[in-house]
């Protein structure tokens, strides 16, 4: 990949850079995704070495269990609010970030529909993409 994947909240005071490509890019529509986002769905891209991920500013987290159980972090901006990422106990080497985050959010390729069972009627999603009715 030549060009990295930047992004951040809405006002910059955090800010991301990583030049690895995502290995994973999802709308999920959990119960967590619906509430956090105030909308139907959540839209992340997953990248593989959080260690290599670029992060400046500070991010208050909070923790919650998934649907799934396994516990997961979300970072957001203590100024004004914009989630900006998330990483998983599960699998500490990961981490996500919010497809509205992205300095370009059309970068954000959807590849699956996560948690299919949760979503509601009023918040249809591309039929051409793969759908899980959980997490694969």
């Amino acid at each position: 990949m030549d060009k990295p994947f930047t992004g951040g909240c809405a006002c910059g005071a955090i800010r991301y850079e990583t030049k690895h490509a995502p290995i994973f890019q999802n709308h999920c529509q959990c119960l967590d995704c619906q509430k956090r986002s105030g909308t139907g769905h959540g839209s992340y891209l997953t990248f593989p070495a959080r260690a290599e991920m670029t992060i400046t500013g500070k991010a208050t987290e909070w923790q919650v269990a998934g649907d799934s159980g396994n516990m997961k972090s979300h970072a957001f901006c203590p100024v004004c609010g914009s989630p900006v990422y998330l990483t998983f106990a599960a699998m500490p080497e990961l981490i996500a970030v919010h497809a509205a985050s992205l300095d370009e959010p059309g970068r954000f390729t959807p590849q699956v529909l996560t948690y299919r069972v949760r979503g509601l009627a009023w918040d249809a999603m591309d039929p051409a993409l793969k759908t899980f009715e959980k997490m694969p």
